[in-house]
């Protein structure tokens, strides 16, 4: 057996293994994510079905009236919902009204009239006070009948005098599960072919000695004069970009499924708002003020998961360059001002000020040292009380030069130092403001990267926090 062979299947060897135990995590994984999805919109959807019954409360008397006309209304209606792969017709919500002895007083399929429903979890801790859910076969032999019931309880004061409990079928949101399992494992599958052919190549790299020669020669072609330190620092940079691309297939990393997986926990709480203020938008009784606020809803979590979607690709972009194949030189203090000038700082009441003693070039893409700057910019005036000051600085030094962005905010938490530039980590925004996509600082770490340089944010004296990207002065500088 030739060396290139035995490097073949031991990297084919590792990878299997490896994606054996992460798919079967994943795979797993699916089902659980659906349910926390569809429980919390059940949550929502009890709770404002128990605050209309509480309104016909009289005495403590539970009157649920108003629901069967309702719930006669909403079973009657047809319509056409293509939801992805799932086409819908009809509502398969279901509802139970229980008075404070677990009696069901109300039932929207009409079967349990008059039943002693306190034996179930949802009933018995609804009305004690807690949280109760359920998840029971309407057929005991039959998987596929099982029903997700959530509870809410009715009050008359301060006093629980009842409670509703929502249904939803869990074959309802099953065939999204389904989908969801067979795509992934075509992703694994379509990757793990990926890996074999990149195998292939890794192992005639490692015997030819990676490779390296042709794109080092083409690079060699794209320069103009003979400069010996950008030719040892790009060569050391090719090889570094090498070492780590055959590390990752030694280690069967599998960048597809991570951005699965990470992507896939990120938007999760934005489909269900999305998803439970669609189910309520179908009520036709509901207000149109209220009805005005869930579409608001729908269109911002729109939103964040468009740019999550676009942060996303950009650094999968910028991660798979490995190396700029074209620089030039970059004068670092007109480039701050004119970032700091585009900054929309003035909406949210704060003030930029650039400090730049001196000017300093580098050797880089202006392009990424701008959305860089960018960055780190827009992440002080995030965290930026209004009316306090950012300072953006340059500080050249002998061999490196230094860009310093500094807010007056809350500051990084102990907890959080470590884990800033992670994909998807953020922290909250002053103001009661969401959380960013948790992408920019990844963003401006790869960037560094490409150019040499490194990233830190730390705590500031007195107060905020201060970011330092350091980047190498252009040779002869």
């Amino acid at each position: 057996m030739t060396r290139r062979t035995r490097i073949f299947l031991a990297i084919l060897l590792i990878y299997a293994a490896g994606i054996g135990v992460l798919l079967y995590r994943v795979v797993a994984d699916i089902d659980p994510r659906y349910r926390e999805s569809a429980e919390e919109s059940l949550v929502e959807t009890s709770q404002l079905l128990a605050s209309l019954v509480e309104q016909d409360v009289v005495a403590g008397a539970v009157i649920t009236r108003r629901l069967d006309p309702l719930f006669h209304s909403v079973y009657a209606r047809r319509f056409s919902a293509q939801i992805y792969s799932l086409h819908k017709g009809q509502v398969e919500l279901r509802a139970y009204v229980t008075d404070r002895r677990g009696i069901v007083l109300y039932d929207s399929l009409g079967r349990s009239m008059g039943q002693d429903f306190s034996r179930w979890s949802d009933v018995r801790q609804t009305l004690s006070g807690t949280y109760g859910a359920r998840t029971t076969r309407d057929v005991e032999s039959d998987p596929h009948s099982a029903v997700m019931y959530v509870g809410a309880p009715i009050r008359w004061g301060n006093e629980i005098v009842g409670m509703v409990s929502v249904g939803k079928p869990v074959q309802s949101f099953g065939q999204f599960v389904e989908d969801a399992r067979t795509r992934t494992i075509g992703v694994f599958a379509g990757s793990a072919l990926a890996l074999a052919v990149l195998a292939v190549i890794a192992s005639v790299w490692l015997v030819r000695p990676f490779g390296l020669t042709a794109g080092y020669i083409r690079w060699l072609r794209t320069q103009r004069g003979f400069h010996p330190v950008r030719m040892v620092r790009q060569a050391i940079s090719m090889l570094r970009a090498a070492v780590g691309e055959l590390r990752d297939a030694f280690t069967g990393r599998n960048t597809v499924a991570d951005y699965v997986q990470t992507f896939t926990h990120e938007v999760k709480s934005p489909l269900s708002a999305i998803r439970g203020a669609a189910e309520l938008l179908q009520e036709p009784s509901m207000p149109q003020p209220e009805r005005v606020r869930f579409l608001g809803n729908i269109t911002r979590e729109t939103g964040r998961i468009q740019e999550i979607v676009d942060r996303m690709m950009e650094l999968t972009a910028l991660e798979a360059r490995r190396v700029l194949d074209q620089t030039q030189a970059v004068a670092l203090a007109p480039l701050l001002q004119d970032v700091a000038a585009g900054a929309q700082a003035a909406a949210r009441g704060v003030r930029v000020q650039v400090a730049v003693p001196a000017d300093a070039t580098v050797e880089g893409d202006p392009f990424l040292l701008r959305r860089a700057v960018s960055n780190l910019l827009d992440n002080a005036i995030d965290f930026s009380p209004a009316g306090s000051e950012v300072l953006l600085a340059l500080e050249p030094g002998a061999r490196v030069a230094r860009i310093t962005v500094r807010d007056h905010g809350p500051g990084v938490p102990d907890y959080a130092r470590d884990k800033v530039f992670e994909k998807f980590y953020s922290l909250a925004r002053p103001g009661g403001r969401k959380k960013s996509t948790g992408l920019g600082l990844a963003f401006v770490r790869e960037i560094a990267a490409l150019h040499d340089g490194r990233i830190t944010l730390a705590n500031a004296p007195g107060g905020g926090a201060i970011a330092t990207l350091t980047l190498p002065l252009r040779a002869g500088s």
